[in-house]
């Protein structure tokens, strides 16, 4: 059977895929509207470096977060961000969502969504097993099957993570649209929905009419 599906290949914990989550939102509707899902893939921007974040390399990324908000108007908490001590290692975050993704896909938008409002808006660490569980239970999953899932989801979200890398995909969020197994690359890094929603309008008339 043929497949047609937007790709959504992101990371919980990249501020531009934050950025990004009101412009993705709306495609995921526009797409909606042609029958047409989105499906997630996890990118891994960060994966299991095990050592804490040092002062220079904070204020890069600080620095990142502040053009973020800048462009996109998505809310920051800046004070207190990444306190000393921090790990900056998006495989939980990445691997909730994974398990969620097995679990019930239907909640896989809240969890997503209530992972970035936590660590960007909220100042959560979202890297805590217990901040993903009490998470994904808001999400509606529940608790302990969703432990059950999440413990269980190593080789899944390595798999990801493999997938987005045999694509040579390394910037983060990047829109695929896919149809009949051809690829066509709507984005790669964060663009505005003014600029992606007729890109996206077209592809999906031209699949319709295929």
């Amino acid at each position: 059977m043929a497949v047609t599906r937007l790709l959504y290949v992101m990371d919980p914990m990249c501020s531009w895929c934050w950025g990004f989550a009101p412009v993705v939102e709306a495609l995921t509707e526009q797409a909606a509207r042609f029958g047409v899902a989105l499906e997630l893939r996890l990118g891994g921007l960060r994966r299991a470096t095990g050592m804490a974040l040092d002062s220079q390399l904070r204020q890069t990324i600080l620095e990142h977060w502040r053009a973020v908000a800048e462009t996109t108007g998505q809310a920051f908490r800046f004070e207190g961000a990444m306190p000393p001590g921090f790990v900056y290692d998006t495989e939980p975050a990445c691997r909730a969502l994974v398990a969620a993704r097995a679990l019930d896909a239907t909640a896989l938008p809240a969890l997503l969504k209530g992972i970035q409002q936590a660590f960007y808006a909220e100042g959560r660490d979202v890297t805590l097993t217990a901040e993903l569980l009490a998470l994904a239970e808001a999400a509606g999953l529940p608790r302990q099957a969703f432990a059950e899932a999440f413990d269980a989801a190593h080789a899944a979200t390595a798999a990801d993570f493999a997938w987005v890398d045999g694509l040579g995909i390394s910037g983060f969020p990047t829109l695929l649209a896919e149809h009949k197994g051809q690829f066509a690359l709507l984005t790669n890094g964060y663009q505005p929905l003014a600029q992606l929603q007729p890109l996206l309008g077209r592809w999906l008339e031209r699949v319709a009419h295929a």
